[in-house]
């Protein structure tokens, strides 16, 4: 590889950012390893740079060789703050990969909030949302433990000081709310940066901000790796040094480390009482900062919040509420949820009373009653009740946009969820061991609700039975890839005709709670499963049937009671996803609260940690990359003028939804939201019962109603990013607009290398191999020419052997091009439209010197802006993972591993050495 110029191309995208800022093939300016100088390099050869320049560009050009010629600073202490004391052991290259059988499971799996949808809301996500769990026979031996408390951890971090003499930190003092300048002491031996830092901006500048930021980078970059050989391995190099895995994780990386630092800040505020709760007022610089206010209600605070401006500093106010009924405040009910679920000695003082009165509520369990009728039964009206705890088994059922007309929202059917996170590990023979471990984790939790053993072990035996031929009956993700194949619209009538053996409109009239007409319209996506469950129903006994529907409903539950069931499921989950411990129960408790109120912790969170200017910032970014999408649209010349239009609408029509939805800042409409949901403080088993009929209640309240697509369907504190095909709808929640991908005191070079790429990626998806079916309004039909079609499968064809070229070595098992196609689509495209959108930034007219002088880091001035960007870009994809993870991942998972998104892209989009690597190594 010549030692100038890293130009390292792939045709599947035919694009390339020249030097001189256009778009096409010529002389590369690059910076000489050797020398540090800035010169032209034409072919195989390298000379000084003494060529013309046009005018146009020659200030541009001045600035590069500036830049290029800064002498970089001796080795300084900023290397003491790398510390390698958790380097893990090397690891066992010689582990028997084959033995390992993983499973990638769902996220409802772990949350067991209930069973979860298939088609229920068409959308992509930034981040894998699936897990990969090793079984225990896979993990390693040698891995370091990580089970500690991380609240305490958190706490630890935020009592540390800043280990740097030459910053100035900002604080508030408590009582007076006066701002003090406060000289740190230096330490010897300062921690390892972590990303907790970042929340305690009221102890932090800008300078302290960006320090914090360089030493998270530079410790896990590896300086004896060739960037244009492996720029990942560059970046991301010693990352597994700085955080090996932890024994009970397959994959351990950014984001779960980000999810852990908000974890952390969340059960601060849920834990908060009423004396410590504080509320971010966001000060304009001519407000003058106040004492403690005292408010007479709710609404007067709302008032005060909404007076105050929008300014860039943030303040913090105890607000102290007098003469208030706070009994429908949303914020208080999602403390008092979470208070419910932290009281474990009152759950085991009730024991399993309240589940075993709800199961007898129900007709009774034949797994708990040797006396169950079976002439009572009605296996149609128990699915039904349990339909309205937000439970879908056997029948899948809900309301929400029509594909074909999403204005519309319509009654849905679909095919059964299982037990088990896939069809195979109840059909395939290699599976058998997992199964087992499902049938004894029924038999003891049957067993500790009151059923002798042996009744327990029959009992899951004929449920595992009945659920293996459900299994059969359903239809491989690999078969229901055509939506549009799968869709039947119809009214009640015609599809009891279809499928005499179910009453769907007695089903209806009971999940909605009245009288269902025949004439309703309803949509049908599993039309063969019904038709083959009215067979299975017919071959088995009632008994199994109950056994088997209340188990679905009873295993849930159990996460409501005492921790003897969350023993028998650690041991389930042990056998089944390498989990060698539950998580601790507070970690447990905020991820139920914000998966139940996320809008109301989200009000928590965006009032106390989340920046205004952030939203607005973001929001200009988005505005930014979509102008990027349409020039790279009118730039194709591939695609035909009437498709050019049809697509730049479709950007025109997107919606946007940053942060979070401005009404969680009004109490009014937030208590609003969870009006009918009646939460106490002590009753957590009825607590989730509300929830789950809350849920239920406000989804089929959709019906007949028009959608709102201007309405947010995730939680504020969340760590993704999304895009919704039946709502052309992008959603950048305020969890993922934190470091790396973000912060406002950043250099612009990061901000468009992490949240940019993000942004860029979500407008890709409307674009993609599936995006591309569902036009401006989200519906599916088609829009594009033929000639349009034609040309953009040839291009996919190619990113799909290109991705299917990378093999990983320690598996040798290749990336599934065909698979991650969409994905693959979307790093591309929002790749291109970041840097367009950085470079055009950073050509605006009102640029200055200083401007540019600002987008570096501490210790890293000899890297260009540029290479800022795509550095952060690459540690945004930096984490570690286990064999047997990565070879499951190679085939299940729609993402391409982080180092090939990372990878992938710098070969596909060809990027020159100069906007890789510095001549010299940050400090």
């Amino acid at each position: 590889m010549e030692s100038t110029a890293c130009i390292i191309a792939m045709r599947s995208i035919e694009w390339r950012y020249s030097d001189s800022g256009s778009y096409g093939d010529g002389c590369k300016l690059g910076v000489n390893r050797s020398t540090g100088r800035l010169q032209w390099c034409p072919g195989s050869r390298c000379i000084r740079f003494l060529v013309l320049i046009p005018a146009t560009l020659l200030s541009v050009i001045l600035i590069c060789v500036l830049l290029t010629h800064f002498d970089m600073p001796k080795a300084t202490s900023h290397k003491s703050h790398i510390s390698m004391t958790n380097s893990p052991e090397t690891q066992n290259d010689e582990e028997p990969v084959k033995k390992c059988h993983v499973i990638r499971f769902r996220v409802h799996e772990a949350l067991d909030i209930g069973e979860n949808d298939l088609l229920k809301d068409i959308r992509t996500s930034f981040i894998p949302s699936e897990s990969v769990i090793v079984p225990p026979k896979c993990l390693e031996e040698d891995g370091t433990d990580d089970t500690g408390d991380l609240y305490q951890r958190f706490k630890r971090n935020i009592n540390d000081t800043v280990q740097d003499a030459d910053q100035n930190l900002l604080s508030v003092d408590k009582n007076t709310n006066e701002t003090t300048e406060e000289q740190v002491v230096p330490q010897e031996k300062a921690p390892v940066a972590d990303f907790s830092s970042f929340w305690q901006e009221n102890r932090a500048t800008p300078a302290t901000i960006r320090e914090s930021q360089a030493q998270i980078m530079r410790q896990y970059m590896d300086m004896n790796a060739d960037p244009c050989d492996d720029f990942y391995q560059y970046a991301c190099g010693n990352w597994e040094k700085m955080n090996p895995i932890p024994k009970d994780k397959s994959v351990y990386d950014t984001f779960e480390k980000l999810r852990e630092s908000l974890d952390s800040v969340l059960r601060e505020l849920l834990e908060a009482s009423a004396e410590q709760a504080t509320t971010t007022i966001k000060a304009t610089e001519s407000v003058t900062p106040e004492p403690t206010i005292i408010l007479d209600n709710v609404q007067d605070l709302d008032a005060k919040v909404q007076q105050r401006g929008n300014g860039a500093r943030k303040r913090r106010h105890q607000f102290h509420y007098e003469n208030t009924d706070l009994s429908n405040d949303a914020e208080v009910k999602a403390k008092q949820l979470y208070e419910s679920c932290m009281n474990h000695e009152l759950l085991v003082e009730r024991g399993i009373a309240p589940l075993n009165e709800l199961l007898e509520s129900l007709g009774g369990w034949p797994a708990l009653d040797p006396h169950w009728d079976e002439s009572t039964f009605d296996w149609l009206n128990l699915t039904a009740q349990l339909r309205l705890y937000n439970n879908d088994i056997l029948i899948m059922e809900w309301v929400g946009p029509d594909i074909k007309n999403s204005d519309e929202n319509i009654i849905q059917f679909d095919q059964t969820s299982l037990g088990l996170p896939t069809r195979d590990y109840f059909i395939l023979d290699s599976n058998a061991v997992y199964l087992d471990a499902y049938r004894d984790y029924m038999a003891k939790i049957v067993e500790l609700l009151g059923a002798s053993n042996e009744s327990a072990e029959k009992t899951a035996s004929e449920i595992v039975a009945f659920e293996i031929q459900l299994a059969k009956i359903t239809m491989s993700p690999e078969k229901r890839q055509n939506v549009s194949l799968l869709y039947k619209r119809m009214n009640i009538s015609d599809l009891m005709e279809t499928i005499p053996g179910i009453d769907f409109k007695r089903y209806l009239s009971i999940v909605l709670e009245r009288q269902v007409m025949e004439n309703e319209t309803v949509v049908m996506y599993a039309m063969d499963y019904m038709k083959h469950l009215v067979e299975l129903l017919v071959e088995t006994q009632p008994r199994t049937i109950a056994n088997y529907l209340l188990w679905r409903f009873a295993r849930h539950r159990t996460g409501n009671l005492d921790d003897r069931f969350q023993d028998v499921k650690q041991k389930f989950y042990f056998a089944l996803y390498g989990r060698e411990q539950s998580p601790p129960r507070w970690k447990n408790c905020v991820t139920q609260v914000n998966t139940i109120m996320g809008m109301a912790l989200g009000a928590m969170f965006v009032r106390r940690y989340f920046d205004e200017n952030s939203k607005e910032d973001t929001l200009l970014m988005t505005q930014e990359l979509q102008d990027s999408f349409r020039e790279i649209i009118n730039e194709t010349d591939w695609m035909d003028l009437p498709t050019k239009h049809l697509a730049e609408a479709k950007v025109d029509a997107m919606s946007l939804k940053i942060g979070y939805p401005d009404y969680i800042l009004s109490r009014s409409d937030l208590n609003a939201k969870y009006i009918d949901m009646k939460i106490d403080p002590h009753n957590y088993f009825e607590n989730s019962l509300n929830v789950l009929k809350h849920l239920t209640r406000t989804e089929h309240a959709k019906l007949g109603q028009p959608v709102n697509k201007t309405a947010w369907n995730t939680a504020p504190a969340i760590v993704n990013a999304y895009y919704s095909r039946n709502k052309n709808q992008i959603m950048f929640p305020a969890g993922i607009l934190q470091p790396p991908f973000y912060h406002k005191h950043f250099p612009r070079a990061l901000n468009y290398g992490g949240i940019g790429v993000v942004i860029g990626h979500e407008v890709t998806h409307g674009f993609d191999d599936r995006g591309r079916l569902f036009d401006k309004n989200g519906n599916l039909h088609r829009w594009w020419s033929e000639s349009a079609i034609t040309n953009f499968q040839q291009r996919t064809n190619c990113l799909i052997a290109q991705y299917g070229n990378y093999t990983v070595s320690e598996v040798g098992i290749p990336v599934d091009g065909t698979s991650t196609q969409g994905e693959n689509i979307a790093d591309n495209g929002g790749m291109k439209q970041a840097f367009r959108a950085y470079m055009k930034w950073l050509s605006r007219p009102e640029m200055t010197s200083e401007d540019l002088k600002d987008e570096t880091l501490p210790g890293f001035e000899n890297y260009t802006n540029t290479q800022l960007f795509f550095l952060n870009f690459a540690q945004v994809w930096c984490g570690a993972m286990r064999k047997a993870a990565v070879e499951v991942k190679l085939k299940t998972a729609v993402h391409s591993p982080g180092k090939f998104r990372v990878m992938a892209l710098y070969r596909t989009l060809k990027i020159s050495r100069k906007h890789l690597t510095a001549h010299q190594q940050p400090q």
